[in-house]
This record gives C-alpha cells, structure tokens and sequence, in this order.
C-alpha cells in the first residue's frame, strides 16, 4: 500500500490532493438530480481537469517519464487524450440529451487513470532521488498562473471545434440526419425479395 503521509507541498501530495477533489465531484454528480446542480459540477470538475492535466503535462511527466518508463507514461499519455476530447466535446456544449452520459463516460475513464496513476505510477516515481518540494511549488505556482491568466486551447479543444459537432456521438448524428422513409421489404433488398414462382402445369 502506498504511503500517502506526504509533506503538503511534495509534488505527489498535490497530484493526490487534484484526484480527491475530482472524484469527490464526480461522487457528488451521481447523487443529484438538479440539472442546475449537475451543470455547476460539470464545470468545476472540468476547470479541475484541465489544471490538473496541464502541470503533470507540463512540469510532472516529464520529470518522472525515464525513471518511471516507457510504458506507463504512454499510457497515461493517451489517458489524457481520451479524457480532453471528452472535456472538449463538454466545452462545446454537447447533445444536451447526451451531456450526463458524455461527463459519467469522462468520470469512468478519469477514475481509471487515477488508479493506475496511484498503484503504479506515483509510487514509482516516489523512488526517483530528487526534491519532490521543490518540484511541488513549481507546479503550485504554475497553477496559480493558470488560474489567473486561462488554460491554453490544446489539440483536443482544436479537434472538436474543426469537427463543428460531426465528430460528437454517432447517436447524435443519427439524429441530425433526416428520417429514412421505411420502404416495402422488395425495394429494401434491390428486387431481391420476389413471390415464389407458380409450379408449371402439369402436362
């Protein structure tokens, strides 16, 4: 079991902290049923997602990348793909009939990361022989900064808002489409379907 009794400033105590806080506000989501509620837990999960994202990004991963390997960190790589074009899709105000759906497939998945950051990860990195604090007041102060002066647009954001709703779910776009006429099953197969052929008369 890892150790958590960490100094508050020690870069792994404060990406603990960021996954507490989200999973509290994921938790928090499940049990409403206000959609004013759930909007206002939707936002704030996804400014806490997107903080978090950019100084283990930024500052964390690249730190920690050649002791913990290879593997793992690309991993984690695409686990924050995955979840930024989820949030990006959020952003751009997903199908409001597919919003919940879209934020408890983005809690899934982030919930996922997190335990593979909090078994493997993170206890692996601990062992790296460098001033976690040090590193920790980086990060702090790089969060400040970007509460201040706004998190920078990112490939994901890009993506979504190029695709302009035609990359949302195929369940949306069905819906955009117009209703397909339902035709007799003979035109639906080409002609295929035809009535049986009269026996010939006997002779």
């Amino acid at each position: 079991m890892f150790n958590w009794m960490l100094p508050e400033k020690h870069a792994v105590a404060i990406l603990k902290k960021d996954h507490d806080t989200v999973k509290e506000l994921f938790e928090k989501f499940e049990k409403t049923n206000s959609s004013a509620e759930k909007e206002r837990i939707i936002a704030k999960a996804l400014e806490e997602l997107k903080l978090h994202a950019a100084i283990e990004e930024e500052i964390f991963y690249p730190a920690v990348r050649k002791h913990v390997g290879k593997d793992l960190m690309n991993e984690a790589d695409e686990e924050h793909h995955v979840a930024k074009v989820l949030i990006a899709e959020l952003d751009a105000n997903a199908a409001p009939d597919h919003r919940d759906a879209k934020f408890t497939v983005l809690a899934e998945n982030v919930r996922h990361h997190i335990k593979e950051e909090e078994n493997e990860m993170l206890p692996k990195a601990k062992e790296l022989d460098m001033d976690f604090e040090a590193l920790g007041q980086k990060m702090l102060d790089r969060k400040k900064a970007l509460k201040r002066t706004g998190i920078p647009e990112d490939a994901e954001h890009a993506m979504v808002a190029k695709a302009n709703g035609k990359g949302d779910s195929p369940a949306a776009a069905a819906r955009r489409r117009p209703s397909a006429t339902h035709r007799p099953a003979k035109k639906a197969l080409g002609g295929a379907a035809k009535k049986p052929a009269r026996a010939h008369a006997s002779k």
